[in-house]
């Protein structure tokens, strides 16, 4: 499966953002999906993830009740809606898709190029 990451920018903070992934080439629903993220100078961290009919989803204490993940499988894409964003939310954003629903990137299988937030103060 191809994934395509989108709804990068700059932005300030407390400004909401969404961002975008969609999947092509391969059954979208049978994918459990997760948005993880690499910071300048930072290992790459889970994010938010979503089982595969949307039911069941996860977030880092970092982000739990800004960010809200969701997934529409009838348009094959997974979003995540980043609201009140701070400094520390700078990062490139990736997708990804995989059979296991686990916070270790390790465990997904196809990943998405990418997508730059970058939050000015």
């Amino acid at each position: 499966v191809q994934l395509q990451a989108s709804g990068g920018g700059l932005v300030q903070v407390g400004d909401s953002l969404r961002l975008s992934c969609a999947a092509s080439g391969g059954t979208f629903s049978s994918y459990n999906m997760g948005w993880f993220r690499r910071a300048p100078g930072k290992e790459r961290e889970s994010v938010a993830r979503i089982s595969r009919g949307g039911g069941t989803t996860r977030y880092a204490d970092s982000v739990k009740g800004r960010f809200t993940i969701s997934r529409d499988n009838a348009q094959n894409t997974v979003y995540l809606q980043m609201d009140s964003v701070m400094p520390e939310d700078t990062a490139v954003y990736y997708c990804a898709a995989g059979y296991s629903f686990s916070v270790y990137a390790a465990a997904y299988d196809y990943w998405g190029q990418g997508t730059l937030v970058t939050v000015s103060s």
